[in-house]
């Protein structure tokens, strides 16, 4: 089976091709982040009408690359991502996906975005050893997910304040970098000293949650304490403390639970540090360690794509009446 797939949950349009054995036929993105960056975030009304304008010609493209008549293409089922996102995002996907699918006389199905996040790696990489243990971080998430199959899971664990990548993006732009935060603090940290500034890790505890909140509070006195820190030693020290707490929670969730195999999912496992501290735990372990390429960490249509068919074939097509929903909250099946 062919699903077309969109994902419009937040700055980033995206559309693809994807079949039911997990292989990409074609993946095209189009990003409105330099409308964004003189703002410092992402500014939801420009978002959705840069949305408005490219959806069609990035439905257009997918379908080209993927080789498919865009007037009658041979798909069988169109997804979209339903939320969580900006509402005014979700709406322009949804009802494009709708669209479509009522054009074409397809079913349609709705996609969770972080269910779409939790395919990414099976991919890249489709057999993977279960139950898999996946860290899931993006701006506006951080959780910890077993993963029993593909579509079965329970969360273990999940931030009780900011994410990891927002606080990226607060600490980011503190320091006065440009927008997105995540990318420029990994480019500063891998020149800094991850030593120079005694950060504290919180949540030295026996759950499996994050905390975030206070990580910025603490850049920022510890900074104003020894101005003679240089921001990429400063970067460097914030660093080490993000992925000191990701990695420790981890690490016993791996002993707890007794995982097969690692990922990572989102849009912060694209963190060079990360990836080099999730790849040396499993080497410690003896498990497997599952990196999603970069443009698979991203939000992409891809992983909705496959989400979206698998789905499907377990509880078929989802209603036209379908709503955007901003806040729904990622709950196992």
């Amino acid at each position: 089976m062919l699903a077309l797939a969109l994902e419009t949950s937040c700055d980033d349009t995206g559309a693809a091709v994807v079949d039911s054995q997990g292989r990409v036929h074609s993946s095209v993105i189009e990003s409105s982040i330099d409308q964004h960056r003189a703002y410092g975030g992402v500014v939801p009304e420009l978002a959705g009408r840069a949305h408005l304008v490219t959806v069609q010609p990035v439905v257009a493209r997918a379908l080209e690359e993927a080789g498919l008549d865009p007037h009658h293409p041979a798909i069988d089922v169109v997804a979209a991502t339903a939320g969580p996102g900006l509402v005014g995002s979700l709406l322009i996907g949804l009802s494009a996906a709708k669209s479509y699918a009522l054009a074409w006389g397809l079913p349609f199905v709705a996609v969770h975005h972080l269910d779409g996040h939790l395919f990414a790696p099976l991919l890249e990489t489709p057999d993977v050893a279960w139950p898999l243990l996946t860290l899931l971080v993006s701006g506006g998430h951080s959780m910890l997910v077993l993963v029993e199959a593909p579509g079965r899971y329970r969360v273990l664990g999940e931030t009780i304040d900011d994410a990891a990548g927002e606080a990226y993006d607060k600490v980011a732009r503190w320091l006065g970098l440009a927008y997105p935060g995540g990318p420029e603090i990994d480019r500063r940290a891998s020149h800094g000293d991850p030593a120079a500034l005694r950060l504290p890790v919180s949540m030295a505890n026996e759950t499996l949650d994050f905390s975030f909140s206070g990580l910025k509070t603490a850049v920022v006195r510890a900074s104003e304490r020894h101005p003679d820190v240089s921001l990429d030693d400063v970067a460097a020290s914030f660093q080490r403390a993000v992925v000191e707490q990701l990695l420790r929670k981890v690490t016993q969730a791996l002993e707890r639970e007794g995982a097969r195999s690692l990922a990572l999912a989102g849009g912060v496992a694209a963190n060079s540090a990360l990836r080099a501290a999730m790849l040396a735990l499993g080497e410690d372990r003896d498990v497997p360690v599952y990196l999603p390429s970069r443009a698979m960490c991203t939000d992409n249509a891809a992983m909705i794509g496959a989400a979206g068919l698998h789905r499907f074939a377990e509880s078929g097509a989802s209603p036209l009446d379908t709503p955007a929903r901003p806040t729904w909250e990622l709950v196992a099946p």
